[in-house]
């Protein structure tokens, strides 16, 4: 398989596991609080519908993907609050028809465009494989947000290797969400999947390394626990700072998660 078949293809059993925690919820459980501030189920749900949604847009619709996002000017964070609201208002069925709905015709789009291509996006036009990815960071991080409110742990699998490799793209997202130059020295990752695969990237001899889990660097990366309760070490004063700021998604950090907060 080609790299955006595999990323396709894992993209869609990730959010299919998203659906699996939600599915049989009953009404009032949509409702219950997550780890976000102000965020229930219901939101979670609601704001990975938002996402597919426009990433099917995109990869489908690029000239009115392109007219929307200069509706906005630019401003996801303000255009997915807004939208959230369209998703709240009925019953929990309707929600979950339309989280199921949207989410598969944004993966068939993603998966329609060949790999040479660029899909347009927020920033800069993306290959498919790497909107894939982001994609697959979407679901891991509101998928964790919905199975933390409702105290099960997700069973992880390989399927990281996707996430991984995205946040070690997107390393320097950290440092401009807060305004900050990104350093020029290149980190080693040596991280390791469920079956024990080690994914390596970067120079083997960077001073500035950073290795562990690949459960514990994708919550790290979505910023889903708070670094001193996760298996992701460090090496080099610059890969320690990057470990407080790291963030795969663009825009605010968010409060992030306490110290403690979560049962190991």
């Amino acid at each position: 398989m080609t790299d955006t078949t595999a990323v396709i293809a894992d993209l869609t059993t990730e959010a299919e596991g998203v659906d699996a925690l939600v599915a049989g919820l009953s009404e009032t459980e949509w409702d219950t609080p997550t780890p976000a501030p102000g965020w229930t189920v219901r939101h979670q749900v609601g704001h990975l519908a938002f996402i597919f949604r426009i990433a099917g847009l995109a990869a489908a619709q690029p000239e009115a993907f392109v007219a929307m996002t200069k509706s906005i000017g630019g401003d996801l964070d303000a255009a997915v609050n807004g939208a959230l609201q369209e998703y709240l208002g009925g019953p929990a069925e309707v929600l979950l028809n339309r989280w199921r709905a949207e989410r598969d015709q944004g993966i068939k789009a993603l998966a329609a465009v060949p790999g040479t291509e660029l899909v347009p996006w927020l920033v800069n036009p993306l290959p498919p494989y790497v909107l894939a990815c982001a994609g697959m960071m979407e679901a891991f991080a509101h998928g964790q947000d919905i199975a933390d409110a409702l105290g099960v742990r997700p069973v992880r699998t390989d399927r990281l290797a996707h996430l991984v490799g995205f946040a070690v793209r997107v390393r320097d997202f950290g440092y401009q969400a807060r305004g900050l130059t990104p350093p020029e020295q290149e980190f080693r990752f040596e991280i390791t999947t469920p079956s024990g695969r080690l994914l390596t990237f970067g120079p083997e001899d960077s001073p500035e390394r950073v290795t562990g889990s690949a459960e514990d660097f994708c919550l790290l990366v979505t910023r889903r626990r708070h670094p001193e309760d996760l298996d992701v070490r460090t090496e080099g004063g610059l890969a320690r700072q990057w470990l407080e700021l790291a963030q795969a998604y663009r825009g605010p950090a968010g409060e992030g998660r306490r110290p403690g907060q979560f049962t190991p």
